[in-house]
């Protein structure tokens, strides 16, 4: 298939000429450092005397698979099918749910992979910068001792700058990243020129050959070969924030050639008869430009390390709003972009468990070995989903369907189990940070459901509450008052409460549902829908997407019919606060999980803060719920 339709091959506008160029600092700073440390790592995985014959087959299978994985199945496969615009492995987990086909093993897969990213994002900031340091051996030998702590003391700035946000000097990242790709691409070409015959690895013959003669040390390398396309998943994670052309004009006209070129000089210097011991990536460099080459390659990995991390807060961000990770404190950190928030306990427990990998390793090489794992596994959950999109969305046939997606296992299976040897190296840390992130996943949306269904299960109808006022005499003061509920046709139980305890209701009351739909945004004519109900009473359903963040104060004073009685200062707000307490039977949840829930409900923000109501004038009501 064409990799890009007519439309898309046209001459780019200078819009998107510029978000390429911003895309070069955001998507691609992870898998454009790979030259870093990648093929040193090959070389060590197949032995530090390699033949001509080996040199090619490893080049050819970074080539291939830099083609395979990233330029087919991300480029111009999974960047096709987009939520509303949106990429990644949650957008892409909620738009099958959203087609209605969402089960468990979709959801499970989508879940899996999204906390293995976390893994990627702590390694990823560790391995980059140490390798990046590690060129100073070569210029100045007696800098080994001072690497480590100077990584450290790097990574601890750059997880301390983030509460102040990252929009000033991020208009930097794109030149310094564009500074970087044509660097290593003059490296690359000046590395071939030494030996151009190292060309004919572009030929798949070299790798399939390496592959099938070499034995189990072509199941080890695979490992090392895998590390050229850690970072492919931004391409689609993040081409929400530019678009589809920009990144496919960024990656096929700067970042692919650059990489081939790289990787191809550094394999032309071995072939020359380099000394394959050392990094022969700075080993490209003419010594009186190294220096200068660290310093860039140092900037390049911290850009791709803040990619990372910003990568995180906005998955993270996606995955409270889906119900899937306990309220967290976000802050906007710059008014003029959405995408550039913080939220400070997931950059913390980043940091620790960064500056902690760091430390442990003490350097790239055993670093590699943690590196990967998270990464092929979540590659291996996207071909799954792929599948599921394949068939549901674009409606392929089921022999079409599987015959792609069988490529893509292959591929995604044959990396995983090469670096599934790496576990007992130190792979274990990815995977088990994964396994305590899904965990979280799962035990916070089953709770939350299991208190939606408590309290739905003692509704009491519109009408028939309003009979009882009546009934009872209760008095109407004056006032207007707004309920947070979950309840959609029944009366809130806070307002319930509230009239059991106050023996009294305002003149003027609203209760509002706040749904987070399947989509990335919402269109505004489709925002918020009030109905009146009863006398004195409306109902009203606001919906948001997952990569939106709900100010619901503002939304009020949007709303022509309720907007004078209700966005006024003169209106109070009541919430719940939900006590969480062991439910009857053998039903509800159990008790590990409803301890590590109830704790969970206690430390999450506040309801008052996400949805950014004003504190002076809210009333909180305690109430116990059974699960």
């Amino acid at each position: 298939m064409n990799l890009l339709n007519s439309s898309e091959t046209s001459s780019a506008s200078p819009r998107v000429v510029l978000l390429a160029g911003s895309a070069l600092g955001v998507v691609f700073g992870d898998i454009g450092t790979s030259p870093l440390y990648t093929f040193k790592t090959v070389l060590s995985l197949s032995g530090h005397d390699p033949t001509p014959a080996v040199i090619l087959g490893l080049l050819s299978l970074i080539t291939w698979t830099l083609i395979l994985v990233t330029s087919v199945k991300y480029a111009a496969f999974a960047m096709r099918i987009d939520n509303h615009g949106e990429g990644g492995i949650m957008a892409l987990m909620s738009l099958l749910v959203e087609k209605g086909k969402g089960g468990r093993w979709v959801i499970f897969a989508a879940l899996i992979g999204a906390a293995l990213i976390y893994g990627d994002g702590a390694i990823t900031p560790a391995i980059s910068v140490l390798s990046a340091l590690e060129g100073l051996e070569i210029v100045i030998p007696e800098s080994k001792p001072f690497i480590l702590p100077a990584t450290v003391a790097i990574l601890l700035a750059l997880f301390f700058i983030q509460p102040f946000g990252t929009a000033k000097i991020g208009k930097i990242f794109g030149p310094i990243m564009a500074l970087w790709f044509f660097t290593i691409a003059a490296l690359g070409v000046w590395g071939i020129v030494q030996h151009p015959a190292v060309l004919l690895a572009l030929n798949p013959y070299y790798g399939i050959t390496f592959l099938l003669s070499n034995g189990f040390t072509s199941f080890l390398v695979l490992g090392g070969v895998f590390l050229c396309v850690t970072g492919a998943e931004a391409l689609y994670a993040d081409m929400g924030h530019f678009g589809k052309k920009p990144v496919w004009l960024a990656w096929y006209g700067v970042v692919f050639p650059a990489l081939l070129l790289n990787y191809a000089g550094q394999s032309a210097l071995i072939l020359a008869g380099a000394d394959s011991t050392k990094n022969v990536f700075f080993m490209l460099c003419p010594g009186a430009l190294q220096v200068p080459l660290i310093v860039l390659a140092a900037l390049a990995t911290i850009i791709a390390s803040q990619a990372i991390i910003t990568g995180a807060f906005s998955m993270t961000r996606q995955a409270i709003q889906l119900g899937w990770l306990p309220r967290l404190r976000i802050k906007q950190t710059a008014a003029e972009s959405y995408g550039q928030i913080y939220i400070g306990a997931i950059n913390w427990l980043l940091m620790v468990v960064t500056i902690g990998l760091v430390v442990f390793f003490e350097s790239s090489d055993k670093l590699a070995a943690a590196y990967g794992i998270a990464v092929s596994l979540t590659m291996l959950m996207t071909t799954g989903l792929l599948f599921v999109a394949m068939r549901e969305i674009w409606r392929w046939s089921l022999f079409s369907s599987a015959a792609i997606a069988m490529v893509f296992f292959v591929i995604d299976t044959s990396f995983l189990f090469a670096n599934m040897i790496k576990v007992l190296e130190g792979g274990y840390i990815p995977l088990l940070l994964a396994a305590f992130i899904c965990t979280v996943m799962l035990i916070w949306n089953r709770g939350i459901k299991a208190v939606a269904k408590a309290i739905g299960e003692k509704g009491i109808s519109v009408d028939g509450f309003f009979s009882a006022l009546a009934q009872k005499e209760v008095p109407r003061v004056a006032g207007s008052a707004i309920f947070l509920t979950r309840t959609r046709d029944n009366i809130p139980p806070v307002m319930r409460w509230h009239v059991a305890r106050n023996r009294a209701l305002q003149r003027e009351v609203l209760s509002l549902t706040i749904d987070i739909l399947n989509v990335p945004y919402v269109d505004d004519e489709q925002r918020i829908e009030v109905m009146q109900r009863a006398p004195g009473y409306w109902h009203g359903i606001a919906q948001y997407g997952f990569m939106e963040h709900p100010d619901i104060p503002h939304l009020l004073q949007g709303i022509s019919e309720i907007n004078a009685i209700f966005a006024t200062d003169d209106a109070t707000w009541y919430v719940g606060h939900e006590t969480i307490v062991a439910g009857e039977g053998s039903a509800g949840m159990a008790v590990w999980q409803r301890h590590i829930f109830a704790f969970m409900k206690r430390n999450c923000t506040h309801v008052i803060n996400h949805y950014h109501l004003p504190s002076d004038r809210v009333v909180e009501i305690s109430r116990r719920v059974a699960i």
